[in-house]
């Protein structure tokens, strides 16, 4: 593993998903491992806010893991609660996460992205991105914004050299 190596665990918020079937969080672990991170743990969450928040809080209590992307429940549905979930555990919110991907998903989708609520945070000194269920906005948020954010070697600056002083207080 490379020494600016992030490690990153990945959650798919769906009803109707298994592991076999999720090409969105497939992709975004295709895209980590590919940048040369280190996959800590891979799982499926029903569509229930306190089993997301459950989940994301595990994560952000273990050390080791330095990132959390959270793929799906984004939306104005009803089921759409993963905002929700981890909005009270965040410490700080990112809000240019958000903004930007929505600013870039509109050169793809139009006015469509508005209904996108794609947010970032920090948790625990742990990074928390939670991103909208179509392989195509993973697609979007991991090439565009994340895998820069995530590599060390992005300049003039990026989270991953930030992370040591994320735990500072």
């Amino acid at each position: 593993m490379n020494r600016n190596a992030l490690c990153i665990a990945v959650l798919t918020v769906s009803d109707t998903r298994g592991l076999e079937e999720d090409r969105s969080g497939g992709l975004l672990t295709e895209r980590l491992v590919e940048a040369g991170h280190h996959l800590h743990d891979r799982r499926i969450c029903r569509d229930d806010l306190y089993r997301i928040r459950a989940e994301v809080a595990a994560w952000i209590a273990e050390p080791e893991v330095d990132a959390v992307l959270v793929t799906g429940g984004t939306g104005v549905t009803g089921r759409d609660v993963t905002p929700e979930a981890i909005t009270p555990i965040l410490d700080r919110e990112i809000p240019g996460f958000g903004e930007l991907f929505r600013q870039l998903s509109f050169e793809e989708i139009g006015a469509s992205t508005i209904q996108s609520r794609a947010i970032g945070g920090l948790a625990n000194a742990t990074l928390v991105f939670a991103l909208p269920g179509s392989t195509g906005a993973c697609r979007t948020a991991w090439d565009r914004i994340l895998g820069e954010q995530l590599d060390a070697g992005t300049r003039p600056c990026n989270f991953a050299t930030l992370i040591p002083r994320m735990q500072e207080r």
